[in-house]
Order: structure tokens, then C-alpha cells, then sequence
């Protein structure tokens, strides 16, 4: 058989179903073994960039690689930011490239680069295939790669004429999957760990990016009912456990100084569970602080100068918190009224002008009609933007990977093709793509993508006319507006001129009426365009990071 067919044969014995992205004349060969594949469907996208968030999600939400395929030179730049996302992230994707022959010069130096060298600092694993005799071990150990704790992006090129030749006998045979074991925790850790919450006076559990996978979240939830210790999700750690719980203080959005932070300045132990440098940190560690931190996750802690934990419980996290609950008890000296405080405070700012009529719609606003239109199980995809602030804050995640945020890459264009990801994953569930005008606009050819793939989706899209959240920070350091506003198309018709339905917000209560149409109607992509207005970011968010520590 042709090495491209065995590279298919590969993908299909490790359950892949989707592959997206653009091919091109490098990898015909391989999009001709995907023709012909009973299992793999291509999905066409628009742009590299947008096919890597697509697979990227695709492994966010399965815990099983996503795959993205481009052509060579652009192609392959195109995915550069998609493999960081990935990366940063902690989501497992194969990224594919194309290239030149290898064994023979076709064009010379056209369009060629060092697309492996490019993707290693990107990646866990990136190499070219240089035999097609080596394409079952390549694609084997990229999975493994890929999906192995801390998951990420690896990155394989597979030639011209590699992909071409034909693959020995004894190589066309794929090697069987095998799934990652994750070791556990030892004993003597579970042990002090549970003396140190045991001695605590005021704990509280801080919920990590790592904590959304592996089916930590039954057993943190098991945690906190048992033992009613408070806990706050950082914005990649929503949904773990249902934030209606009683025991959810607020999720640790801003940087510093809101009542969340104050409230994490209180405790005197913090349960660190499923912590990601990468994310923004919902505290900082000083010397000499006299807080304690127990860290708790698959793998050790990377210290530096803001975190260097007192103890590690290192293995897999559900199992790590089941033998803790198993060997803790509920302490009388537990004090966890400063956490309440905090939690009241934090509701109420939720409950103001959440049923304002204003228009342009406040955010409060937004944010409650579309948790109030969705249920459980529904999905939001969050592009980047003052947005993500307001509903990382104030929407209520009720399941793991409900909230599908980026706040690790951060990066502008990813809300549209995470939803479409979604919905491929779960054409059961609501999808919501939440977008800003300018991230949106990164992207917004997928469109036709979704209207070709015929999903049903929504994509609200909240227009301010300008990069808004840095048009925030700058007023906030004192600035005047400056390289911020900018115009855009009329998005109601654009919408309609890929085949999409397009709605515009011109009263409050308009809203949560397009919404309950547009989800009710089962089939078709809609678009809701809603005006905002974000005075509100300067009396929430600005003045609470002022006034945060003094009123906690």
C-alpha cells in the first residue's frame, strides 16, 4: 500500500473521525487515501488557523487528538497560532503539514521552510517523516505524545513523495492504541495532605484548567459536599463542580484585589487542585506569606517566584481526591464565613442591572438572558474580549467543558470554531459561540462552514465598535482612546450572505426573544447581533479592584 493509505489506516485505529483543514498540492495523495476512507469525514474549512481551534476543541472536549491537516510554507504558518492554543491549552491535536520530495528537488526553494523546526518550540513532539516505512511508529508516538498529561499539540510533515511511495510488507501494519495510564498518588502524600486541611482554619479549594479533564469532577464535588469547604473555579476551571453548589464563592476572573482575590487572601490553607502556570494565576505566593498551599495534580508543581506550593499530592487528580475524602473529617474550627461574605458580595453584583432594559444592552443583561435560555448540559464557546470577563464572572457553569474559554493562549478568533467543534461533538447539545465584533472578524468566513455543514448554532455576537478590552485598560491607566474604534459591516446581511439567518438587538427584551426562537428552531446558523454598552466595566470591575480589599 501507498505510505498515505497506511497514515490513514493509522488515524482510523486511533478513532479519529474528523480531519480539518485546507490541502493542497503536497498531501493529494493523503486527502485521496481520506477520500476513500470509510471512517474519516474532511471537514473544509476556510482557514488553517481556524481547522487547528476546530481540532484543538475537538481534543479539549474527547481527550482524544484532534487532527488538522494544511498544505506546506503558508499552509503550515497559518497553524501556528492554533498549535499554541493548543499548547497553552492543554489540548490534544496532531497538526499535519505538507512538503516538498524530499529524496528529489521538484521547485527548489519554493515555498519551502523548516516547518518542523518552526513547530518544535510549539509542541511536545514534531517530526518529518522521512520513509514511509516509519509512518505506523511516527503516528503512534504522536498520539501518545499528544495525549499523555499535560496534553498539548504535536506537529507530524509528511512529504510528497513519502506520502507516494509504497510502504514493505511488514510496515503496512498500524500499531494498536494504547491507552495512558496515570499513576496515582502515594500514601504518605494523601496523609499530610489531609492533616493539613484537617488543621486548617479557614481552606478553601481553588479549581484549576487541570481539574476539566479525567473525570476529576464527580469526586470534587463528592469533596465539597462532604466536607462543605468553599471553593472557586478559575476561568478554565469552570463547570467542575455545578456552580449553584452552595459552596461556590466566584470564579477568580480579574487579577487582583476583587472580593474573589480578597476572599483567597483570607484563607490560611489554599487546596490547589489542577494548576496550570499557564493560566492567569488566581493568587500569588510571597516569602514569608502565611498561607500554606497544597498542590494537587497529575503532575508536580513548576516553581518560580510566585509559586512554590508547601506540599504536592502528585497522580491522578480523581483518584487523589478520593482518597482523601475517604480519610478526612468535617473540623469544627473550620471558619468559612469570610468566603460567604465574599460570595454575597459577588451575588449581588450578579443580581445588578441583570434585568436592566438599557439600550445598548449592559452585560449583566446579556449574561443572565443567555444562562437563563440554556440548559445544563448547553455549551458556550467564548471568543476574546471584555465579554469573556463578564460571563467567565457571572455565568453559572453547571457542567465540566460547559464554558469552553481561552484563557490561557488568550488569543481573538477561536469563539466561532470552537463552537462548530462543539456541535460536531455534541449535535445534541445547544451551542452558543459567544463573540466580540473584532474577534469575530478574525474568523468570520467559518460561517459558511457551519451553514455548509448544515449545524444548527447560534453565534452572539456583541458589538462596542472597538477592541474593548484594552479600550478599557487604557482608560483605567488614564489614557485617552486611542487606536481602539473601528467600523464594521452591516452583520445581519453578512450573516445572510453566507446562507445564515441574522438578527439585530434594538430593545433589551429583543434578546432573550431571539434567543428562544433561534434555539427552538432546530436547525440552521443564527446570528444575534447585540449592542453593548460597557460603562459598566468601569463601575464593576474597575472600582472593585480598587475597593475590593477594603470592602472585603
Amino acid at each position: 500500500m501507498k505510505a498515505s493509505d497506511l497514515f490513514v489506516q493509522a488515524l482510523e485505529s486511533e478513532g479519529v473521525v474528523y480531519v480539518f483543514g485546507i490541502p493542497g498540492e503536497e498531501n493529494i495523495d493523503l486527502l485521496e487515501s481520506i477520500r476513500t476512507s470509510s471512517q474519516l469525514k474532511l471537514i473544509l474549512t476556510r482557514h488553517e488557523q481556524a481547522a487547528g481551534f476546530m481540532a484543538a476543541t475537538m481534543g479539549r472536549l474527547t481527550g482524544r487528538t484532534g487532527v488538522a491537516l494544511s498544505t506546506l510554507g503558508p499552509g503550515a504558518t497559518n497553524f501556528v497560532t492554533a498549535a499554541a492554543y493548543a499548547q497553552l491549552g492543554a489540548m490534544p491535536v496532531l497538526f499535519i503539514t505538507g512538503q516538498k520530495p524530499v529524496r528529489k528537488s521538484k521547485q527548489g526553494q519554493f515555498q519551502v521552510i523548516d516547518s518542523v523546526a518552526m513547530f518544535t518550540p510549539l509542541t511536545k513532539y514534531a517530526r518529518q517523516i522521512v520513509s514511509g516505512n516509519n509512518v505506523a511508529v511516527r503516528v503512534r508516538e504522536a498520539f501518545k505524545q499528544a495525549e499523555r498529561e499535560r496534553p498539548g499539540a504535536v506537529h507530524l510533515e509528511l512529504p510528497e513523495d513519502i506520502a507516494a511511495e509504497q510502504v514493505a510488507d511488514e510496515d503496512a501494519e498500524t500499531l494498536p492504541a494504547v491507552n495512558n495510564r496515570r499513576p496515582i498518588a502515594e500514601e504518605k502524600a494523601i496523609y499530610v495532605a489531609v492533616e493539613m486541611i484537617s488543621a486548617a482554619r479557614k481552606p478553601v479549594l481553588v479549581v484549576g484548567a487541570g481539574s476539566n479533564r479525567k473525570q476529576a469532577s464527580k469526586m470534587l464535588t463528592k469533596f465539597v459536599s462532604l466536607f462543605g469547604i468553599p471553593f472557586i473555579p478559575t476561568q478554565m476551571g469552570k463547570g467542575v463542580i455545578d456552580e449553584r453548589h452552595a459552596s461556590y464563592v466566584g470564579t477568580a476572573a480579574l487579577s487582583a484585589n476583587d472580593y474573589i482575590h480578597a476572599a483567597v487572601d483570607d484563607a490560611d490553607l489554599i487546596i490547589n487542585v489542577g494548576h496550570d502556570v499557564i493560566e492567569k494565576p488566581p493568587f500569588i505566593m510571597r516569602h514569608h506569606d502565611q498561607r500554606r498551599v497544597l498542590h494537587i495534580n497529575f503532575s508536580p508543581a513548576a516553581v518560580d517566584e510566585v509559586y512554590f506550593p508547601h506540599h504536592e499530592v502528585v497522580g491522578d487528580i480523581a483518584n487523589a481526591i478520593w482518597q482523601i475524602n475517604q480519610q478526612l473529617v468535617p473540623q469544627d474550627h473550620w471558619d468559612f464565613s469570610a468566603f460567604q461574605k465574599a460570595r454575597e458580595l459577588t451575588t449581588t453584583h450578579t443580581q445588578v442591572n441583570a434585568d436592566a432594559s438599557n439600550s445598548p444592552l449592559f452585560p449583566q443583561r446579556i449574561v443572565h438572558d443567555v444562562r437563563d435560555a440554556l440548559g445544563d448540559d448547553d455549551i458556550i464557546a467564548l471568543d476574546n474580549g471584555m465579554y469573556k470577563l463578564w460571563f467567565s464572572r457571572y455565568y453559572r457553569a453547571h457542567r465540566p467543558n460547559t464554558v469552553l474559554l481561552d484563557n490561557a493562549l488568550a488569543t481573538m478568533g477561536a469563539g466561532l470554531p470552537s463552537a462548530i467543534a462543539a456541535k460536531l461533538v455534541h449535535p445534541e447539545r445547544q451551542v452558543v459561540a459567544v463573540v466580540g465584533d473584532g474577534g469575530f472578524m478574525m474568523n468570520s468566513q467559518e460561517l459558511e462552514t457551519a451553514v455548509r455543514l448544515k449545524l444548527h448554532l447560534i453565534v452572539l455576537l456583541i458589538n462596542d465598535n472597538a477592541f474593548g478590552m484594552i479600550k478599557w485598560k487604557q482608560a483605567d491607566h488614564g489614557f485617552p482612546n486611542f487606536g481602539m474604534d473601528c467600523s464594521n459591516p452591516d452583520f445581519v446581511q453578512y450573516a445572510r450572505s453566507y446562507g445564515a439567518h441574522g438578527y439585530r438587538v434594538d430593545q433589551a427584551d429583543d434578546l432573550s426573544r431571539f434567543l428562544s426562537a433561534t434555539l427552538a428552531a432546530g436547525e440552521g446558523v443564527h446570528l444575534i447581533e447585540v449592542p453593548v454598552d460597557y460603562s459598566e466595566n468601569t463601575r464593576v470591575f474597575s472600582e472593585e479592584l480598587k475597593l475590593g480589599q477594603t470592602k472585603h
